[in-house]
């Protein structure tokens, strides 16, 4: 059976199961553990939702992307800034998409989570290296569109929620005539779970 956010409850053979995983003795019962858990597991929910909202917890100014941009002056752009992805804005400054590196790898023909390596691999070993394929590309070709998004009142929670349902790593905030105002990355996030 699953609790409200789709995980599995722990049943008393998963307890044990992991105790007996465990180096050295453990002087607990395997109820007393799944009290301490789920206590724990609420305890962690709270903080979650105490976290605020997305406009307490984004960066900004946020670095973007125009539609119609060459590909190779994305990537430059991006490698400039340090960042590994970014909003794309229509010609009325509206987040219309998001490209990241993500974006690029799988447009090469290599999986969202290959390494840097594997690029370098990869390239080296085919004939005619397959980043060239990209240089005729426009951002608007390798973007995520429609983009997911969030205003600056969206609970952290939520947030939240939504990198692990869009499998995303950032979220732009925008206003209400769907301009960006900041962004939430996964490091934003995490450093407001631990209080920085």
């Amino acid at each position: 059976m699953a609790d409200q956010c789709g995980l599995m409850d722990l049943t008393e053979e998963d307890v044990l199961d992991a105790m007996r995983s465990m180096q050295g003795y453990v002087d607990i019962t395997p109820g007393t553990f799944r009290e301490i858990y789920e206590l724990a597991y609420d305890l962690a929910l709270k903080r979650v939702r105490a976290l605020g909202r997305a406009d307490e917890i984004m960066s900004s100014p946020v670095h973007c992307l125009e539609k119609g941009m060459k590909a190779p002056d994305a990537a430059a752009r991006m490698a400039s800034l340090g960042v590994s992805g970014a909003p794309v804005l229509d010609g009325q400054g509206r987040v219309c998409g998001v490209v990241s590196e993500k974006d690029f790898l799988r447009r090469m023909g290599l999986p969202g989570t290959a390494t840097f390596m594997a690029v370098v691999s990869t390239c080296l070993n085919t004939p005619g290296c397959m980043v060239a394929d990209l240089r005729g590309l426009l951002v608007d070709d390798l973007m995520t569109s429609p983009p997911v998004v969030a205003s600056p009142e969206t609970p952290a929670s939520e947030v939240s929620e939504l990198f692990a349902r869009h499998s995303i790593n950032r979220l732009p905030i925008c206003d209400a005539q769907g301009r960006p105002v900041g962004i939430v990355t996964r490091t934003d996030l995490v450093g407001a779970m631990c209080g920085r």
